[in-house]
């Protein structure tokens, strides 16, 4: 394999290891920190595909890789934020819906994996979940916001993502 057919995988694993990261500064605390390196992350996602598509080697293995580091950088690491932030104070059923939003990436994905797709989603791409609730962690560290709303919020993005009846042009 040359090089080459490596660039967009190290893009890949760098996205992984900012979820990796994003998830050490949530026990240390450091929310804006972790919501951020989140937000880097979505933007390195979307440069690893064009990359693979750009230098003609796409592969199933990057799009597997792809999915595992995507479900780590936006499925546990801003599922973990939202509960360690807002949802901790509700005990059983702030673990269960960070659960639900953690479970739902990865059904979300491993359907995206296994299905053909002529250039729509279904539902909501956990990318944009996942930074949907870094940017309302952002916004919450300076402006106090409801944790029943932030719960909500999260329940509806967990749902939007394995939705079959929500449907976006892939871009």
């Amino acid at each position: 394999m040359k090089v080459k057919a490596h660039i967009p995988n190290m893009f890949t694993f760098f996205n992984l290891t900012l979820g990796i990261l994003a998830i050490v500064s949530i026990i240390n605390e450091s929310y804006t920190v972790s919501a951020l390196l989140i937000l880097v992350a979505a933007f390195t996602d979307r440069l690893d595909g064009q990359l693979a598509r750009k230098l003609d080697v796409e592969s199933e293995l990057g799009k597997e890789l792809d999915s595992l580091c995507d479900l780590i950088s936006f499925g546990v690491a801003p599922a973990v934020l939202i509960w360690s932030f807002h949802l901790a104070k509700f005990g059983i059923i702030g673990i269960l819906i960070m659960v639900i939003f953690a479970i739902s990436g990865a059904y979300r994905l491993a359907r995206y994996n296994i299905m053909e797709f002529e250039g729509v989603y279904m539902g909501i791409p956990i990318t944009m979940c996942g930074g949907i609730l870094a940017l309302v962690t952002l916004y919450s560290i300076n402006y106090p916001t409801s944790v029943y709303f932030i719960g909500m919020m999260t329940l509806f993005l967990s749902y939007s993502m394995i939705s079959k009846k929500i449907k976006l042009k892939k871009r």
